[in-house]
């Protein structure tokens, strides 16, 4: 997971200091710097060799130990910290009180201190204990105002393990990317390779991870800010394009750029009025696309999609990501929602990445996040590189275990196989994976609407919506040339479809009067999803298992597959089926094992609440209004009522006729009574007519009245 870096000198700086204060600093704090008194030192203290400013040296600290500069000292015992295996921290500093110079600085274990919970921390995000009140440090002086600087504070002992020599280079303090490797990424990074191949490389050049001093997460942070630094002068295209589209459609463009002003080096968000409707009619799933993290993009371009009525990727606004804060996401996020009218998405897929989860806790907390399973997929490679090596098999078997599991155990007992077969019950990575499984593995969330057509059946496939157009060659003088023509295609694309829908009859392959109503339903390319599963229920039997009262419970299997059964729950009265696959509450299509109950019981078209309106040809007609909405839900609801309270009263009407013959005989003649009165209820009923006579009448006294 992606971790933003600072520059390691800024880094320093801006680390908190725990509950240790500046009035714990030794008694001379409150001296002046021309005043301030010198320790004795010992008698290592004048001789030459002990000035030491050089990074690589063996030697320990040591109270009087002297630096040509402070930065040679911090620099010293950062050096001194990846020998031995920890990590530094600048921490407080004493000021001169004539020109507010640094007089005296103290370095400390990074691990020192302890961390602040605030009054308004949210629970909802844990950090991992970082801080555990180290006492390890050094502390500087400066011997007057151009004197050198020497150890006057020196603490050794650690209260926590230290990293063992392996693993020093993923220490925060020691990861830095040097002049020699900015060259070479750069010159790969500009041949289009991701972060994981240029990390490759440099493994290999350097003989070791151990060698290289950094981390993938340092090489993709460079990269980044690297296409952060190339945008220049091409700010000024983007903003343009901007300013053009707002003037040409100032009720329907929508732009936003975080900070106070263009120049601002925020993040971009923008989103036109074709965006903005799209997302009313398939706003319920949403994709926030960031394949430019993978190294796939000179510029750090990321659109919000989804899935439209014919499957196809549709577009709900871009954003440039030049700051890849939390803050920066929350604001993106914000930003994107009030672009779309304030309606949160029922779902929304990310990257597996810390910093965005926890900002779409903030500014989604009922929408159900998905970290992509393309994105850990994408990774194996990289993870699990030895495995894959001698076991080319692995990564074909990984993908299995994930996209053909169809029931939660069917999936752990997968999982536990895979990890025993391959001795990795130890790797961290797939820990953690295994770990987070609910928030990527299918069969974990297919209780939620995703809309993601492509993984009903295990496909690896994923469409981006830019594919074609914006890649590891665009540049941000060209991205909005591309993007223009990215829209101009897929709304191409859309229109095509949208005329063979209407102008392409299907082809029915069953006499089935479902099929025929589905194909006067369903887009072109659903009716071919849903026909694949009506078809298909020809191979699977439906069994009746249990039927108790209103509802019944059937075994679905497909012949000769007996052993991978699901099961089916039927509402008699509701004519509601619920499938342990969930297909329908994932995709919103029906899938085969409901369809070959449906076949059972004899009912013959899709009741209507199978029917989702955006998978139709009318995905696209007028809304209703609010009021109108509310009508309609109250209806609903009051329907809803009047039939849960009969369906009540029936069961219980059922019950106590079928006790006897007598009983029975009673009961189903009250029936038969009680339905012609319904039926006789629901005739309209004539307005009453009056005779000529009357009319006549009528008339007359109306003339004499108006005589009178």
């Amino acid at each position: 997971m992606r971790h933003r870096n600072v520059p390691q000198s800024m880094d320093l700086e801006m680390e908190a200091t725990g509950f240790e204060s500046e009035e714990e600093e030794e008694e001379e704090d409150d001296e002046d710097d021309e005043e301030e008194q010198h320790p004795q030192t010992n008698n290592n203290y004048n001789n030459p060799s002990s000035s030491n400013s050089n990074p690589n040296s063996t030697t320990e600290p040591y109270i009087g130990m002297e630096f040509d500069s402070e930065l040679s000292a911090r620099a010293f015992y950062n050096a001194y910290a990846r020998r031995i295996g920890f990590s530094t921290r600048v921490s407080v500093c004493l000021r001169s009180r004539k020109d507010s110079s640094v007089i005296r600085r103290r370095v400390v274990c990074s691990r020192e201190g302890f961390r602040r919970n605030p009054e308004n921390h949210d629970p909802k995000r844990h950090r991992s204990v970082t801080r555990v009140g180290c006492k390890a440090q050094i502390t500087v002086k400066k011997k007057g105002p151009l004197g050198k600087w020497y150890i006057s504070k020196f603490i050794k002992d650690h209260n926590h393990d230290l990293v063992p020599p392996d693993r020093v280079h993923c220490l925060r303090s020691h990861r830095r990317v040097n002049g020699a490797a900015r060259s070479l990424i750069d010159t790969l990074h500009a041949a289009g390779m991701g972060a994981a191949e240029v990390m490759t490389v440099l493994i290999k050049e350097s003989g070791g991870i151990d060698n290289v001093g950094f981390t993938k997460v340092d090489c993709q942070n460079y990269m980044t800010s690297s296409s952060k630094r190339s945008l220049g002068s091409g700010n000024q295209l983007v903003f343009d394009f901007l300013k053009k589209m707002s003037e040409e459609d100032p009720s329907g463009f929508f732009y936003s750029f975080q900070g106070d002003s263009e120049s601002s080096s925020g993040n971009i968000f923008w989103a036109d009025g074709n965006a903005r409707r799209n997302y009313e009619y398939f706003g319920d799933a949403v994709v926030f696309d960031m394949a430019y993290r993978r190294g796939r993009y000179k510029v750090p371009f990321a659109p919000f999609t989804g899935w439209n009525h014919h499957g196809q990727p549709v577009l709900f606004g871009c954003a440039l990501m030049l700051n890849e804060s939390e803050a920066s996401f929350v604001w993106l996020f914000t930003t994107w929602l009030q672009a779309m009218y304030g309606r949160h998405p029922v779902s929304i897929t990310t990257d597996q990445d810390r910093i965005i989860h926890s900002a779409v806790l903030q500014v989604f907390p009922d929408t159900r996040h998905r970290f992509s399973k393309w994105d850990v997929f994408g990774e194996v490679q990289e993870r699990l590189i030895d495995v894959c090596g001698v076991h080319p098999e692995f990564e074909s078997e990984f993908r299995r275990c994930v996209n053909s599991a169809e029931t939660v155990d069917e999936f752990e007992s997968s999982w536990k196989f895979l990890v025993g077969r391959y001795e990795l019950l130890d790797n961290e990575w797939l820990q953690l994976m295994y770990r987070n499984r609910h928030q990527w593995v299918p069969v974990y969330l297919r209780d939620t609407f995703f809309g993601d057509l492509s993984a009903i059946h295990g496909s690896d496939t994923s469409s981006s919506y830019f594919d074609g157009f914006i890649n590891a060659t665009t540049t941000v003088q060209t991205l909005i040339k591309q993007y223009e023509k990215g829209v101009a295609d897929r709304y191409e694309k859309e229109v095509k479809e949208d005329y063979d829908t209407l102008n392409t009859a299907p082809i029915l392959r069953t006499p089935s009067p479902m099929e025929k109503q589905a194909a006067g339903l369903y887009t072109r390319k659903i009716f071919a999803r849903f026909q694949e599963e009506l078809v298909e229920t020809l191979a699977y039997a439906a069994t009746l298992m249990d039927d108790a009262r209103s509802q019944a419970t059937y075994r679905v299997a497909k012949y000769g597959e007996e052993n991978r059964a699901h099961f089916v729950r039927f509402n008699v009265f509701r004519k509601k089926a619920s499938c342990s696959c969930q297909m329908f509450e994932f995709a919103g299509l029906v899938c085969r094992h409901i369809l070959a109950v449906f076949r059972v019981i004899n009912i013959l078209t899709l009741p209507s609440h199978y029917i989702l309106k955006r998978w139709t040809r009318n995905a696209k007609s007028i809304l209703l209004d609010k009021g109108a909405r509310e009508l309609q839900n109250s209806l609903e609801e009051c329907y809803s009522s009047r039939y849960d309270s009969l369906s009540r009263e029936i069961m219980s009407y059922v019950e106590m006729g079928a006790e006897s013959s007598d009983t029975y005989s009673v009961a189903l003649n009250g029936l038969r009574e009680a339905a012609k009165k319904v039926a006789d209820a629901k005739k309209p009923r004539p307005a009453p007519v009056q005779s000529t006579s009357d009319n006549n009448e009528n008339h007359e006294s109306s003339q004499s009245s108006d005589t009178i």
